[in-house]
């Protein structure tokens, strides 16, 4: 006898978010994805919960617990005190894009039976729990109306139409004539008047990143008594670069 088990389509997106997010979590410890859940964990770990909401094509809110050693490491970084959000902030990005396209707001840090208990009252609520050798230390959440059907169940979108979604959208654009690699040492020991040496050639065209990622070259221009960028190149998307 050949017995099918059928997951919940919440679930599928959630286990899928989970993964997503495991993989840019500033954790230090190997976690392994847990076994979904409907209402909060009572094995929280004690620290923070960062939750941001989104909208989109769905809307709703996604969070990730912590451990309090994080947020003492960040608290106490070499370089100063790093804000927690912002750390947490692409993990809880990675997670939402699961849900189709959405466009999420700025993290919040709240106390986690706080952060977990407003987000459970909103809708068909899933916590998984992020594991280190069967310990909780991470916990994501995420509820969504309507929750969407999982990716391998959605039909082939209009392409057009989900960019018009995202048309109103505020993105960061940067201007970025190089960079290199230091050690935390390094950084600790930069005064005034110290030279960082970069990783391009003097006169070399600048790159323009939107969001982190390259998408055109130019060259820098002053423009009263500003400085600016004329574009010489567009880059096609990162999959059509050879």
């Amino acid at each position: 006898m050949t017995t099918t088990i059928t997951v919940a389509p919440r679930v599928e997106i959630a286990l899928s978010a989970a993964e997503a997010a495991l993989a840019l979590l500033p954790a230090g410890d190997v976690l392994e994805v847990g076994v979904p859940v409907f209402s909060v964990p009572q094995d929280l770990p004690a620290g923070q919960a960062v939750c941001a909401r989104f909208s989109g094509t769905t809307q709703g809110e996604v969070a990730v617990v912590v451990g309090q050693d994080l947020v003492d490491a960040l608290r106490n970084s070499p370089l100063g005190e790093l804000d927690l959000t912002k750390a947490v902030q692409p993990a809880l990005e990675a997670a939402a894009r699961k849900l189709g396209p959405v466009v999420l707001e700025p993290a919040q840090a709240a106390e986690p039976e706080v952060g977990l208990g407003a987000l459970a009252t909103r809708g068909e609520a899933v916590f998984v729990p992020l594991l280190e050798e069967g310990v909780v230390r991470v916990v994501l959440a995420m509820v969504a109306a309507p929750w969407p059907a999982p990716a391998s169940a959605r039909p082939a979108a209009n392409p057009k139409a989900r960019f018009d979604l995202l048309h109103d959208v505020e993105m960061d654009v940067t201007a970025e004539l190089g960079r290199t690699r230091m050690t935390v040492r390094e950084l600790l020991s930069l005064a005034p008047g110290a030279v960082v040496e970069l990783d391009r050639a003097a006169g070399s065209s600048a790159d323009l990143l939107v969001n982190g990622r390259l998408i055109a070259r130019g060259e820098v221009v002053v423009i009263d008594e500003n400085f600016g960028i004329r574009v010489t190149e567009i880059l096609p998307p990162t999959g059509d670069r050879q």
